[in-house]
């Protein structure tokens, strides 16, 4: 049975705003990202993980807390190395909407595993003249994941991912 380890994240958003004034989305503290990959056969079948991340102003990922939530040959118990970004991000003031391209990478035992997809999120706090720190208070990452390598190699099957910013207000299911 697959468990939700419980995380402290804090996850910022460094953006570049109008007139050179930078504008912060940061994750509500307690809240992790939570990704399920359907598809794939073998060992590279249902893979599922948990991490928090920050985020940095050149839109590079600096995982933290990484933790599979299921056994696979795939990738070994410790040393993963996660790895990822954010591109194209944008802030809707007025109505809170976050929109970005979304990579993370994760390599160990000799595979990788790649998710790619939009992200889409809300945020309160951010105020055009005023205030530029935000808080998530959703997010999601829809998108395609791959696998390659020395053991693990996907070549058949769906491979579709859903990945989740888990808050107070917007709990993951264990899986």
């Amino acid at each position: 049975m697959k468990a939700v380890a419980i995380l402290a994240l804090v996850a910022v958003l460094m953006l570049n705003g109008c007139g050179g004034n930078s504008t912060t989305v940061q994750a509500a503290s307690g809240a992790v990202w939570q990704a399920q990959l359907t598809g794939g056969s073998g060992a590279a079948s249902g893979l599922s993980f948990i991490t928090t991340f920050t985020i940095n102003s050149n839109g590079s990922l600096t995982p933290s807390n990484f933790q599979f939530l299921n056994q696979s040959t795939c990738f070994p118990v410790t040393g993963e190395d996660p790895s990822g970004s954010i591109s194209n991000l944008q802030v809707i003031s007025n109505t809170g909407q976050v929109t970005a391209d979304f990579s993370f990478t994760v390599v160990g035992g000799g595979n990788t595993l790649t998710l790619t997809g939009p992200l889409t999120g809300t945020e309160t706090g951010i105020v055009i003249g005023g205030s530029n720190t935000g808080t998530f208070s959703s997010a999601v990452v829809v998108g395609t994941w791959t696998l390659t390598g020395d053991t693990c190699n996907l070549t058949t099957g769906e491979t579709s991912f859903t990945m989740t910013l888990c808050t107070s207000s917007t709990s993951c299911s264990a899986t």
